[in-house]
């Protein structure tokens, strides 16, 4: 079966839903950032601070190579993935895409007290939050199927999420018996 590859700005859901529609599904569930975190020896946010954000889209792009060959996973990506087109093309040769967006305001009331996050090291959080989803949004749209996780229990959104995926995989199907 394909995998299923859950982008998103941090703080949409990805890796909670993630394992949890991975346990529904019985398949594996791989969070890129800890695979990341594990095989360096240092958190991503060290990895930031020693070596810059370009070294860790390197780091993001050869996992991206690796992963993208598996079959029937799971796959919560770090934010920042979707900006490399390369990245989304290699998940999307074996990969369901879907987007998790959610409102500005409730990334920032989810994540303001996480000490973990790079990209927010500054005062203004929720400033911040809106400069980087205004840049990335066209790119999370991208994706096959949006969902805003606002207002939505997870059990929600993996129910979505597995709606869109069996639609894909039937829509996808029905050619191989029509020639």
């Amino acid at each position: 079966m394909k995998n299923i590859v859950l982008f998103g700005f941090m703080g949409t859901g990805k890796s909670s839903i993630g394992k949890i529609l991975a346990e529904r599904l019985d398949m594996s569930f791989l969070e890129m950032d800890e695979i990341i975190e594990k095989e360096n020896k240092m958190t991503i946010s060290d990895i930031f601070e020693k070596y810059g954000e370009a070294y860790f889209r390197e780091l993001e792009k050869d996992l991206i190579e690796r992963i993208s060959k598996n079959n029937s996973c799971v796959i919560s990506t770090g934010g920042g993935v979707v900006l490399n087109e390369e990245n989304v093309e290699l998940l999307q040769k074996n990969g369901i895409l879907i987007s998790l967006m959610a409102k500005e305001e409730v990334i920032y009331k989810r994540v303001k007290n996480e000490t973990h996050r790079p990209l927010l090291k500054t005062k203004n959080g929720l400033q911040k939050i809106r400069e980087i989803l205004n840049h990335r949004r066209p790119f999370y749209e991208k994706a096959g199927f949006c969902i805003d996780t606002s207002n939505m229990s997870k059990n929600e959104v993996v129910e979505k999420i597995i709606e869109y995926a069996e639609r894909q995989i039937y829509e996808n199907s029905k050619g191989i018996f029509r020639r």
